[in-house]
């Protein structure tokens, strides 16, 4: 190893860094589906993979993925919605050299998309129909799904991609989305009813039962009370 003199630089090869992000989007009548960009140059050209891009030297992993999400893509997140999934380092992973990708991934509404900077389209496709992907985005897409997964059963995500007021269907229908699972209607629902952290609204449909709620709020307070006693989801 050798240092320059009057120098902290090292004579180490320095890789290049770039940031993904994983976005997986959800609407009530069209299920999960995760945002994919058409690459429009090479490497991998006209190869679905997730919005990202080579971060500057004045920015952190964050919000360089959230500038590439926007020039690829014109679709916001939030800062500090995003969260990390890990690193991703294998040597040969990009074919334009040492190249280690930090991604991100968040759970969104979904909303218009338009390709834009070196994205020749951008495009929300469903989970069960993945085209195949750039680079090693298959990798990071199934450790990104594993993660959403274990997540649920520590925290609602999910919530504030239902109206404000819903259905049981509807939140059955967004954990099943979640968890690539089929449950039972009715004991989804008495389990979902014994957590304590839903709110009948009292607003029922013509000549329904009193005693059969049908909509409800997610009561947010009584989850961070039961979730400081060490609560876990389970189904």
């Amino acid at each position: 190893m050798e240092i320059k003199k009057g120098s902290y630089t090292y004579e180490y090869p320095r890789p290049s860094v770039t940031t993904d992000c994983v976005i997986f989007g959800y609407d009530v009548k069209e299920g999960m589906s995760v945002l994919l960009v058409e690459r429009g140059i090479e490497p991998y050209k006209g190869r679905w993979a997730f919005p990202g891009g080579f971060i500057r030297m004045d920015e952190t992993t964050e919000s360089g993925a959230l500038r590439e999400l926007k020039e690829e893509t014109e679709f916001d997140v939030e800062k500090g919605f995003l969260e990390q999934l890990g690193c991703f380092s294998d040597v040969d992973r990009d074919p334009r050299g040492r190249v280690i990708t930090i991604a991100y991934y968040a759970l969104v509404r979904k909303g218009s998309v338009k390709g834009g900077d070196d994205a020749r389209n951008a495009k929300w496709y469903p989970i069960s129909d993945i085209p195949q992907l750039a680079f090693d985005h298959e990798k990071i897409l199934r450790m990104a799904l594993k993660r959403l997964k274990e997540r649920i059963h520590f925290q609602p995500i999910g919530f504030e991609l239902l109206p404000e007021v819903f259905t049981m269907p509807q939140l059955q229908a967004l954990y099943e989305a979640i968890l690539e699972v089929h449950f039972d209607r009715r004991n989804f629902a008495s389990k979902m009813l014994k957590l304590g952290i839903l709110e009948e609204t009292g607003d029922r449909p013509k000549n329904a039962a009193r005693k059969v709620p049908v909509q409800y709020r997610f009561n947010p307070d009584k989850y961070k009370e039961m979730k400081s006693k060490g609560f876990r989801m389970e189904f």
